[in-house]
């Protein structure tokens, strides 16, 4: 049998999305009759087990097993976790452990025809444990594809400083999140660039606000908040949060303020009725209540017809924004409904037939 193809897929800095740019290639190769086979390597998120396994998996490596339907014969094993106790046996000498060799065995997955490796969060991340972007690359002897985040046309920086660390082993990158605004110009200016630096471009992706929300359900576990009002037919998974607005003026202000963003959460008073009420006239998703939890008579009727949660906290309104706010823009996979988004992006603007003469791919369907 045919030795399996490997990629990694590394990021110069965290929350770049890396995960979401593995789970769009490996879908879309599904779809052309490829085996993948996916591995992450050093592990960063708390573990699960999935219920036809008894092995616990990093929380990624499970949403991601569990979208793709691998089997476990096609997933590749976590070798470390980078946590605290992690990281002082390391510096301790008491884990002496050749994570570069045991990474090795990823050539294993033979009964696969692409093996994806996910990489550390930046290009240092992992160097402890023998295990960053590039030593993966080096025992692997397999090449990488760095995801880059935009923030501006100097990303190309960033991507430019990423090719001098890694050499060769660079084949090209992803460029997500883009603006609409932006977008023309990034497309115009930034591939033939990096095209000259012997740099290909496999895609430029739009901005999708769905992508960078957060879902209900989600912001009331990191909240550890109460729902005091959830409709029948509302799945607190399936409502995203876009935006972030804080009631705490008078209520014809709010409401010009509340019409400036969709999709929002509105942060006020449990003794605000007016503000609640004004909320919900625009296009509001949830309700988070601080102060005591209680819910008017009113606010609970139009909630009620208008399909809006409402939602208790018991936090400060400046903690409650904090972890709301450094939630919104990060792509959590586990929120199952931005899978078909991430497919359909990659599927519209990745280039798959660069990536197959580059691993010498042949699709099956």
């Amino acid at each position: 049998m045919a030795q399996a193809k490997q990629l990694i897929i590394g990021s110069h800095r965290s929350s770049s999305g890396k995960s979401a740019t593995v789970l769009g290639i490996a879908l879309n190769l599904q779809a052309q009759g490829l085996t993948i086979a996916y591995g992450k390597p050093l592990g960063t998120f708390t573990t699960l087990t999935l219920p036809d396994s008894a092995e616990p998996l990093e929380a990624d490596v499970a949403f991601i097993t569990q979208t793709l339907g691998l089997s476990k014969e096609l997933i590749c094993p976590t070798l470390v976790n980078l946590d605290k106790t992690s990281v002082q046996k390391r510096l301790l000498g008491e884990d002496r452990r050749n994570y570069g060799a045991e990474l090795q065995s990823y050539w294993s997955y033979t009964n696969a025809d692409v093996v994806l490796v996910e990489a550390p969060a930046n290009t240092a991340e992992g160097a402890l444990f023998g295990l960053s972007l590039r030593q993966m690359s080096e025992a692997l002897d397999a090449p990488i594809l760095l995801v880059a985040r935009y923030q501006s046309l100097l990303v190309v920086d960033h991507i430019l400083i990423a090719k001098k660390r890694l050499g060769d082993r660079l084949i090209g990158t992803v460029i997500n999140d883009i603006p609409q605004q932006e977008y023309d110009d990034a497309v115009r200016l930034i591939p033939p660039y990096l095209k000259a630096e012997g740099i290909p471009v496999f895609a430029i992706l739009p901005e999708n606000r769905t992508l960078r929300s957060v879902s209900v359900s989600e912001l009331v576990n990191l909240l550890e908040a109460t729902v005091l009002l959830c409709p029948d037919y509302i799945n607190l998974a399936e409502v995203m949060i876009e935006d972030l607005k804080i009631g705490a003026m008078d209520v014809n202000s709010a409401l010009l303020f509340f019409r400036q963003s969709h999709n929002k959460a509105v942060i006020t008073g449990s003794n605000r009725v007016d503000l609640q009420l004004a909320a919900l006239e625009t296009s509001t998703n949830c309700l988070f209540l601080t102060g005591t939890p209680y819910v008017s008579e009113e606010v609970k009727h139009r909630a009620q017809e208008l399909g809006v949660p409402v939602v208790a906290v018991n936090k400060d309104t400046l903690t409650t924004v904090g972890i709301i706010e450094s939630s919104l823009g990060h792509v959590r996979l586990q929120e199952g409904i931005k899978v078909d988004i991430i497919r359909l992006m990659m599927k519209e603007y990745f280039d798959f037939e660069l990536l197959r003469q580059i691993l010498e791919l042949q699709p099956k369907s």
